[in-house]
């Protein structure tokens, strides 16, 4: 079984559409965005299930389509917001398609570490470089860092489980069939 690229536009569909649904039901709780992260999970699930080409163009989607409907992220956040989620698209998928350890569990893991760290890193540089001067890309990567481990710890247990699932459920293929 392959993901077709008709399943592949529907399923990034659905994503972006969770990267509308998902904030506003974290948002009820105050920090909710900063803390739990909830606009990245569509994002990394994208990345991770149809590859780089989709996971990017969610990670540019999601947070514009949330922001013109909800104003989240607000329109001064929303240019960083782009580039860190797109790269958490890329990235993620980039390394779906190329890390091949035998073993499905450590290439999610892999991947969504990789590209957690990578989205931080490229969202804190183009914050210092373009979008705020002046601020520390290290002081933005450690805050951002600190302030989203609830979101992360979240991630790291949510993905591989609803990687499995669709597996599991068929929607997804088997990425070692003996496995």
């Amino acid at each position: 079984m392959k993901l077709t690229s008709v399943k592949k536009l529907v399923f990034t569909a659905v994503c972006a559409a969770l990267c509308l649904v998902l904030p506003m039901a974290f948002h009820a709780v105050p920090n909710g965005g900063v803390v739990f992260l909830p606009m990245h999970i569509p994002v990394l699930l994208c990345g991770l299930i149809c590859g780089w080409p989709y996971g990017g163009v969610c990670g540019l989607v999601g947070p514009l389509i949330s922001s013109l409907i909800t104003g989240m992220p607000p329109a001064a956040m929303l240019p960083s917001m782009m580039v860190e989620c797109c790269t958490y698209g890329v990235i993620s998928g980039l390394l779906m398609r190329f890390v091949r350890t035998k073993y499905t569990v450590a290439d999610l893991y892999i991947s969504l570490i990789a590209a957690m760290a990578a989205g931080r890193i490229i969202a804190g540089l183009a914050k210092a470089w373009i979008f705020t001067p002046g601020i520390s890309p290290f002081a933005w990567v450690t805050t951002s860092l600190v302030s989203g481990i609830p979101g992360i710890a979240i991630q790291l247990v949510l993905m591989p489980a609803v990687v499995f699932a669709l597996t599991r459920a068929k929607l997804i293929p088997t990425r070692y069939p003996k496995e």
